[in-house]
């Protein structure tokens, strides 16, 4: 199992820089080819017993048109083995090509209503954003459509511990907060 050291069971991002840059072409404003690119992600510290892992991002201050600010989801990824130790740039879409431990990994519908990574569009004002990495005692299945709702019900009573990268402020590409490395455990 990776360890940072610490002991913490943590979840980071090796191009999210100590000053919150988030790199464009992880976001859907880069151009071409060279947008929407899922970022890595490495977790060290599993909780003894873990059998599996998800993540849920969110951009947890996004406007609903119709109401109030409400998160919007961004990726989905459920069924994550324990010997996976993150997951590489550009991972979304190519978990089966892949192969290997990350063959049956799952990606859900984020709120565009498609599988996989969606990056922000990101506001002058900015937005705060939020990656969430669940250790699981068991697996989930969730048939066909995998959803951020579906997942969070699943995961009920199985929740070993709970890492983050959260309330990244994001505007025009710059997070104004220091983030690296926060996390907490359930």
């Amino acid at each position: 199992m990776a360890s940072d050291g610490s002991g913490e069971f943590k979840l980071v991002s090796p191009t999210i820089s100590n000053e919150g840059r988030l790199p464009r072409h992880h976001t859907d404003e880069g151009q071409g080819a060279k947008k929407n690119i899922s970022p890595p992600l490495e977790w060290y510290n599993l909780p003894e017993g873990t059998k599996y892992l998800a993540l849920v991002v969110e951009d947890i201050d996004a406007p609903d048109p119709d109401g109030p600010i409400v998160p919007w989801t961004h990726w989905v990824v459920v069924n994550i083995p324990p010997t996976v130790k993150g997951l590489p740039e550009g991972f979304s879409g190519k978990e089966e090509e892949m192969g290997g431990d990350y063959k049956g990994i799952k990606e859900g519908n984020n709120d565009w209503k498609v599988p996989g990574w969606r990056g922000p569009r990101l506001p002058t004002h900015g937005h705060r954003f939020q990656f969430k990495l669940y250790a699981l005692d068991d697996e989930l299945n969730l048939g066909n459509k995998v959803t951020k709702e579906k997942t969070l019900e699943a995961i009920e009573g199985h929740v070993l511990g709970e890492a983050q990268i959260k309330n990244l402020k994001c505007a025009t590409h710059l997070l104004s907060e220091k983030f690296r490395n926060m996390s907490e455990e359930k």
